[in-house]
């Protein structure tokens, strides 16, 4: 099957351990194969619409923002129905959407639901306040999960449909305390 959307998202391998099986139960997107993540732009361009002009601003676009480190450091709820860790600091999220909103006008993040972006990592949503309030509890005593930040990937799937995968994967520039060249060493999982 054809993918039918695109998203922009920042992967945070190191919450894993923590969320993954949270996840894995409660969040939709964990099932699609999207891992834990920070959204950048859901929805982006229809995948017809990805072409290497489209991939060449954006990686402009994200060579432009400095590689930054990110602590998750507590759970949050919109509403009573999502739950979610909330990055500190933000702003360099924010500063990602901004930048390839700025590109692509025709694609506002979550599609102009929303008229305030919180950056955010999801845990889980739609499900029983009790079920999710003991992730909340569980993951809590994980926290805070530190993360340095260095690439943004394009993925592509259609919703509810197994899996998605990473078209392109975009470095972002040189993080502002470290000289280009150093910096975090590769580990495997």
């Amino acid at each position: 099957m054809e993918p039918t959307q695109t998203a922009l998202i920042v992967p945070i391998p190191e919450a894993e351990d923590a969320v993954g099986r949270f996840r894995a139960s409660l969040d939709r997107a964990a099932s699609w194969g999207v891992p834990a993540h920070v959204t950048v732009l859901y929805p982006f361009l229809p995948p017809q619409q990805i072409n290497e002009q489209a991939l060449a601003v954006l990686r402009e676009a994200f060579a432009g923002i400095p590689r930054f480190d990110v602590a998750l450091t507590h759970v949050d709820w919109f509403g009573d129905a999502v739950l979610w860790l909330a990055p500190q600091p933000d702003l360099p999220f924010r500063d990602l959407t901004e930048a390839v909103w700025q590109r692509f006008p025709e694609a506002p993040p979550y599609a102009g639901a929303h008229s305030d972006v919180v950056p955010h990592l999801t845990i889980g949503h739609d499900a029983a306040k009790p079920v999710l309030s003991h992730a909340a509890e569980t993951i809590s005593a994980h926290l805070p999960i530190n993360a340095a930040i260095d690439r943004v990937l394009l993925i592509a799937g259609t919703p509810d449909v197994s899996p998605w995968r990473t078209v392109c994967e975009f470095p972002l520039g040189a993080h502002p305390q470290r000289p280009a060249g150093i910096g975090l060493q590769a580990t495997s999982a």
